[in-house]
Parts: C-alpha cells; structure tokens; sequence
C-alpha cells in the first residue's frame, strides 16, 4: 500500500506476500495447509497483539451465547467440542445445524469460542458457548433446495434463543425487508448483532448486508500491520474494525486440517463478537446498548483521532477488549439508547445525542506518537525483518490503524 493512502494508519515496514481469493466473492483466502497437530494459537497474532491472556485472567466469556449464523458449525472438532449448543438449520434441506459443507461457520465458531484443545483455533472468548443457525451459503450442494429465507428464519431464531449476541459473517447485495424486519426484531428483544461490511473494496466497495442496516454494527477488518484490509469495505455504514487478516481457517469440510492466510471481514465480526462476550461476562447486568457503547468508547482510535467522528474505514475505531477489561476505559451510559442509531428503545433520540446522519469522516486520522492507542506489541522477526507486530492496545503505538431481489445466498456471499 502506497504512502499516503487514507486507507492505512502507516505504512508497514514488511507485509506478508499478498494471498489471491480462492473462490470469487469467498471470505477468505489461504496459502499453505497446516496440519491441526502444530497448534494454530501460534499463528493468531492478534491473541498477543490484542493481550488476551491478560483480558482471560478476569473474563472469558463465561455466561455468554453467541449465535452463528454462517454455514453451519462441526461441534465435533477438538476445539470446539463441549462448546457448541443446540441450533437450527435454517435451510430446511437434508442435515443440521453442526453440519457445515466448507468449514467457515465452523471456523468463526472457532475464532469466538474454541478452546484450541488439539491444536486447534483458540477463540478470544473460549468461555462463550455457540449457538449454530445453519444458512446456504456458496459451498452448499447445488441440486439441494433450500430455504429461500432461510437467514431471515435464523434471524428470527437467534432472536427468539437466549443467546445474547448475533455474529454473522456473510452477506450479500441486496437489501430485503424481511430481513430488515427480522433484524428489528431482534434488536427488540435485546440482541447485539455483528456483521461483515464487506470483501468489496477493490471490486466496486458496494455494500454489504445485513452489515448496512442501522441496527447492526458493520465490522471493517485490518492486518497485523495495523493497516486497513485492502479488501475491508469502507464507507459510512462501517461501526467498528478488528483482526480480519493473515488468520488460519478450516481448508475445507473435510476438517482435516487448517490453513494459512485467511483474510475477510468475516474474520473481523467474528472477533468483534468476540470482544462484546469477554465486555459482556464482565457487566452481566448490561444491556446490548450498554456494551456496545463501552467497545466504541474504548476501540483504539490513535493520538491525533480526538473528536467522535468516524473513520470510512475504522468506524469509531479498533476493538480493544483490555482497554476496559483491564484498565476499565468506556463508560456504558444509558441503558435503553442506541451508540448506533441515538434513539431510545421507545424510539425518542436521548438528550444531547448525536444525528444518526451525522457523516463520517472521509480519512482515517493519523497516528499519534508514542501513547495509548491502538497497536501495540512492537517485535522483531526471527529474519532480521523489521516490525509486524501491533494492535489494540498498550502503550506503545503503531498505528492502524428490493424486496424480491433476493434470492438463495449462497449465490451471493460477499464477506
């Protein structure tokens, strides 16, 4: 990425050789298989980056449901076994809700809540528990019919469970009242709802929903470098960035091994999912507002990034789960008002609250220098190579910084 490009917070010293999408509109990409025995903690920078076991010495996610709605989850992987509730498989086709026909529901399960037992993915909440609602997605059989509503049916079901927070890590183009509806619902009945804001950046950066409606927080993705993904969607509807790039994945649904190199903004709602669950099982006793609000008031933002405006590309800014956990940044404020929209649960905008048209800033502000802000954990390369390490949180700083179009989504998946 080239110096001076409003996209990044700095240029990178080193970057990974950039990976190329295996499928067209795929979530993610990956490079060399990896054999589940070499343990993929290793390779999850962003545990280190992001000071997980520091966050984990007072919360893991404990009490907290989250329910995936992606391609399905395997509750029989080592990593996710004893983790996985009972869900819905929202296709109506042939199967369950643990069936999962490419691995990437299963590897966001992992990302939240895998306790990495087996050498597997371990979540940045093991604690939490994964409620699957299984949707079509590309990899579904072809000659299967399904659902043609089937997300707007697991929405519905994540609504009606007891899982707190909703994280879904697909998308597509087309905008559906139903889904809109269903997405209200479930923000009535006091959910937290996570989506990807899109792989589109470099084809045309169109939009991606659910991540476009208002009540759902639309989550951007960056590197270990600190830099915006050059995929990550950008513009007004993005609310929040996390880790999305360079992070293993399940190769395929034989679940045979892990690979490589894994990129999307799937990756960066799971883990902003993630986050909201360790906040959450501290402040049980908080509302979805409430938690919400404390992740933007405490998401890394920079020195030089002062006012409440949002970045096109990092929204209010980077998740930072230890600034609160530890250090106790964030305040919740009112129960019953929206960070995302500025209303009441009645529907009255709370006094002193920000326009929801408010725009956004078209740059991402520039790094400060040395101080508490978003990346953090400068290292060395074995090679001799210069800085890859980074985010979220400590002291030193690196920056990162219609209805009736739709039609089965497993067409459609853009994230």
């Amino acid at each position: 990425m080239a110096a001076g490009t409003n996209r990044a917070w700095a240029v990178p010293t080193w970057r990974r050789v950039a990976c190329t999408l295996a499928l067209a509109g795929a979530c993610s990409v990956g490079m060399a298989p990896t054999a589940a025995a070499e343990g993929m903690e290793s390779k999850q920078w962003y545990l280190k980056a992001m000071h997980a076991d520091e966050i984990w010495k007072k919360s893991t996610g404990e009490g907290i449901k989250v329910a995936v709605i992606d391609s399905g989850v395997n509750s029989k992987t080592p990593s996710l076994q004893g983790q996985v509730l009972q869900g819905l498989d929202a296709t109506e086709a042939p199967g369950e809700a643990t069936d999962d026909y490419e691995g990437h529901g299963t590897t966001m399960a992992e990302l939240i809540a895998g306790t990495g037992k087996g050498g597997g993915i371990r979540g940045l909440a093991p604690g939490a528990k994964i409620v699957p609602m299984r949707v079509a997605t590309k990899a579904f059989p072809k000659d299967v019919k399904v659902n043609e509503w089937d997300e707007v049916v697991a929405m519905r079901a994540a609504a009606d469970s007891d899982a707190q927070i909703i994280s879904v890590s697909i998308g597509n183009e087309f905008m559906s009242e139903r889904e809109r509806e269903a997405i209200r619902y479930a923000r009535s009945k006091g959910k937290l709802i996570f989506a990807a804001a899109g792989n589109s950046a470099k084809k045309g950066n169109k939009p991606s929903y659910p991540a476009k409606y208002d009540e759902v927080v639309a989550v951007g993705a960056i590197d270990r470098d600190g830099q915006v993904g050059d995929y990550s969607h950008h513009s007004e509807i993005v609310d929040i960035a996390a880790p999305g790039t360079d992070i293993p994945y399940w190769c395929d649904s034989t679940f045979t091994r892990y690979c490589d190199g894994g990129e999307g903004t799937s990756q960066a709602a799971a883990l902003a999912s993630a986050s909201a669950a360790l906040i959450w099982s501290a402040h049980p006793d908080w509302t979805a507002n409430q938690v919400l609000r404390v992740m933007f008031e405490s998401a890394g933002r920079g020195e030089q990034w002062k006012d409440d405006s949002k970045s096109q590309y990092l929204g209010h800014g980077v998740v930072r789960p230890n600034a609160h956990i530890t250090r106790g940044l964030g305040k919740p404020g009112a129960p019953d008002a929206s960070p995302l929209t500025g209303e009441k649960a009645d529907g009255e905008a709370p006094a002193g609250s920000a326009a929801p048209s408010a725009p956004a800033a078209s740059k991402t502000p520039k790094v400060g220098s040395q101080s508490d802000a978003v990346v953090a954990g400068a290292g060395k390369r074995a090679d001799g190579g210069n800085r890859t390490g980074l985010i979220l949180g400590g002291a030193a700083v690196v920056a990162v910084l219609a209805a009736g179009a739709i039609a089965v989504i497993r067409k459609r998946r853009t994230t």
